[in-house]
C-alpha cells in the first residue's frame, strides 16, 4: 500500500475518532471528505479500521459523522456509564431516559423515509409525547409479545412517569434538571442530547442537529436494532412502546 494512502487514510481515521466531522464544504476538511469517496483504497482502509473498533460512519448533508456501534463498552457508554453521567440511581430511571429519548427521534422521524418536517421540539411538546405512549404502555398490555420480564420492565417505565408530578419549584429554573418531575426528566435527557451535538437549544427549542439526523437514518438503515424492535411503532397495534435493555 503506498505511503500517501495509508497518510491520507490515518489522517481521516484520526479526524472522525477525535468525535470531530469532516465536510466537504468546510475548510480544512473538504480534501479529506473528496479523499474518502474518490479513493477507493482510502475508503476501504477508513471504513476497515472503523469496522475492527465497532464504529459505525454516516453521511448526512455531505458531511461525515461516527458513532459507536451497538454494544462498544469501549467508545460507547454502558448503562452504569449513563447513570453516573445523569445523576441516577434506578435502572427504571435509565430506562425512563431512554424512552424519552425515543419519542425525541419519533417527533422526527418514523422510519428512514418518513422524515416529519419539523425544525424544532419544545419541552413541553416532548412531555406530552411521552404521556400518550406512557399511558398507551398501561392501558394496552394485550398488544405486548415480549417475554414476562420486558413487559414488567415496559410497566416499571411507565409507572415511574405516571408517578412523577408535572413540574416542581426547581423545574422553572430554565438551566437546573432533576429527577423530581416529568419536566425535570425532559429536560435532564435534552441536556445531555444537547451535549453530544445531538440537539443545539435556543431558549425552550430544541433543534436537531445535522449528526442526529446522520445517526437516526443510519440506525434505521443499518439494523434498527433491539431499541426500534422493542419501542417501535407497530402497524398492527399502532402502539408505541418503552425501552427495555
Amino acid at each position: 500500500m503506498e505511503e500517501k494512502i495509508l497518510s491520507k487514510a490515518m489522517e481521516i481515521f484520526s479526524i472522525l475518532m477525535s468525535g470531530d466531522e469532516i465536510s466537504k464544504n468546510r475548510p480544512g476538511t473538504s480534501e479529506l471528505y473528496q479523499s474518502y469517496y474518490a479513493n477507493a483504497e482510502v475508503y476501504e482502509l477508513v471504513t476497515k479500521l472503523l469496522a475492527r473498533l465497532n464504529i459505525s460512519v454516516y453521511e448526512y448533508n455531505e458531511t461525515l459523522f461516527v458513532t459507536a456501534g451497538e454494544g462498544n463498552k469501549v467508545f460507547g457508554y454502558t448503562n452504569d456509564d449513563l447513570k453516573r453521567i445523569l445523576g441516577l440511581r434506578r435502572n427504571r430511571e435509565l430506562y425512563l431516559v431512554y424512552f424519552i429519548m425515543y419519542q425525541a427521534l419519533l417527533f422526527f422521524y418514523t422510519d428512514s423515509a418518513t422524515y416529519q418536517v419539523k425544525e424544532y421540539v419544545r419541552l413541553e411538546e416532548l412531555m406530552q409525547l411521552v404521556s400518550q405512549a406512557a399511558e398507551q404502555i398501561v392501558k394496552e398490555n394485550e398488544v405486548f409479545n415480549q417475554t414476562s420480564a420486558e413487559q414488567e420492565g415496559f410497566r416499571s417505565v411507565a409507572l415511574l412517569w405516571h408517578e412523577l408530578p408535572l413540574m416542581t419549584n426547581e423545574d422553572k429554573d430554565r438551566n437546573k434538571a432533576s429527577r423530581g418531575s416529568r419536566m425535570g426528566f425532559v429536560k435532564l435527557t435534552m441536556n445531555f442530547l444537547q451535549g453530544e451535538k445531538l440537539f443545539l437549544a435556543v431558549e425552550d427549542r430544541f433543534y436537531p442537529t445535522d449528526r442526529f439526523r446522520a445517526i437516526v437514518e443510519g440506525y434505521f438503515e443499518d439494523g434498527k436494532g433491539r431499541i426500534y424492535q422493542l419501542l417501535g411503532a407497530s402497524e398492527e397495534t399502532g402502539a408505541a412502546e418503552t425501552a427495555e435493555e
